[in-house]
Order: structure tokens, then C-alpha cells, then sequence
């Protein structure tokens, strides 16, 4: 296993999975076809459950992202990532309180991979400052759990400012990507766009193919 700055290359396209959000549908199901689909990365995010149950599932999630060499992450908690033998964990702005960035790589060691979410200039400038491995930022549109936005006009000073790949996350779905795409965004994380979605594999692989096209665009 390597750091995330030699895993994650720009144009990457991360799954967030609740299977709360999953419209019926196991999370190793979503998981499955996100991954025929061509996802990056897959994050579980539960936030509810019992200890046993999470164990399993995230046991479960890393068996299929490390047979198909994707990037697997678990939400929250660096000592769940540790025992499921996670790639790494995401921590929000609330974790950091029990878990500080030096504390999680304590845990996890030098190769593991720790996301931190951000939504402001000067969570961006710390976290640039610390040892993480990649930035989410937003949202950058109103979501049903989000009573506040970004918004796209910080995109590009985001995406420049950031010493890290940064995942631009929050109402992103295939009305608002092209949008998000000019605006600067090189990487992008979604939840409710894939895992709600009628045909998952169709719909992530509609997404990379976008962001293959941003990426054509941006070397010419």
C-alpha cells in the first residue's frame, strides 16, 4: 500500500455509502456495481450501527474494493479503519475533536490514507499545514442534510490554494457536474447521485467519463 498522494490521481470520482440512501439496496450491492461502473474510491459511512455490524460490512466493503484495487475508507473512526483493514479513514471537522489528524496517523501508520472534510478558507489552510492526504470541500450545493452551501465561485481558488486533492462534495449529480467541472473542480465525491440511482453502474460510469473529458480538456 502506498500514501494517497501516489494512489489518488485528479479526475477521481469517490462513492460515499449509507445504506440508509442506498434505496433499498445492500451497501456491498451498491459497492459492487459502483465498482463495474469504474469508481475510485468508496467510503462507508454509517454512522448508526452496532459495532459487529460495522465490522462486517467493512470487512465485506474491503474484500471488494481490494479484489478490484480500489481505494476502500471508512468514516469517523481510525480504530474501525485499523481493525477492518481499511486503506484509510475520512474525519470530519466533529472527529477531529476526538481524534486529531497526529493522533489517527498514530494509529494507522505512515502508508494509511486520512481525508478530512473542510468547508472554509481557514479549515483548508490548517489542514494544508497538518499531515492529511486529501481535503473533501462543501457543500458546494444545498443537500437535505446541509442547511448551507459553498457554492462553485470558490472552486478554482479551493483547488489552488490546496496542498492536497481536494474532492468537491455536497448536491453534486448530473444536472450541476458540468457546472462544478468548469468552475475548476478535478475531483469529485458523491452520495445520493450514485447510490439512489436506478442503473449504478450506467450512472458512475456516465460520471468518470465526464471527468475523462475534463481531463482531456485540461491538456490541450
Amino acid at each position: 500500500m502506498t500514501k494517497n498522494t501516489r494512489i489518488i490521481e485528479d479526475y477521481s470520482l469517490y462513492l460515499v455509502i449509507t445504506e440508509e440512501l442506498c434505496s433499498g439496496r445492500g451497501a456491498p450491492e451498491v459497492a459492487e456495481r459502483a465498482i463495474a461502473g469504474g469508481v475510485d474510491i468508496i467510503q462507508m459511512r454509517e454512522k448508526a450501527r452496532p459495532r459487529n455490524e460495522l465490522v462486517s460490512l467493512g470487512r465485506s466493503l474491503r474484500k471488494l474494493c481490494r479484489d478490484s484495487g480500489i481505494t476502500f475508507i471508512v468514516n469517523d473512526d481510525p480504530l474501525l479503519a485499523r481493525e477492518v483493514n481499511a486503506d484509510g479513514v475520512h474525519l470530519g471537522q466533529d472527529d477531529l475533536s476526538r481524534f486529531s489528524i497526529r493522533k489517527a496517523r498514530d494509529m494507522l501508520g505512515p502508508e494509511r490514507i486520512i481525508g478530512i472534510s473542510t468547508d472554509s478558507a481557514a479549515q483548508l489552510e490548517k489542514t494544508n499545514a497538518e499531515d492529511a492526504d486529501y481535503v473533501a470541500f462543501g457543500p458546494i450545493f444545498r443537500t437535505t442534510v446541509k442547511n448551507y452551501c459553498v457554492g462553485t465561485g470558490c472552486i478554482r481558488a479551493v483547488q489552488e490554494a490546496s496542498r492536497r486533492p481536494v474532492f468537491f462534495i455536497g448536491g453534486i449529480d448530473s444536472s450541476t457536474l458540468s457546472t462544478v467541472l468548469a468552475a475548476g473542480a478535478k475531483n469529485i465525491a458523491m452520495i445520493r447521485a450514485i447510490t439512489e440511482s436506478l442503473d449504478i453502474t450506467a450512472t458512475v460510469r456516465y460520471f468518470k467519463d465526464e471527468l475523462r473529458k475534463q481531463k482531456e480538456s485540461a491538456k490541450t
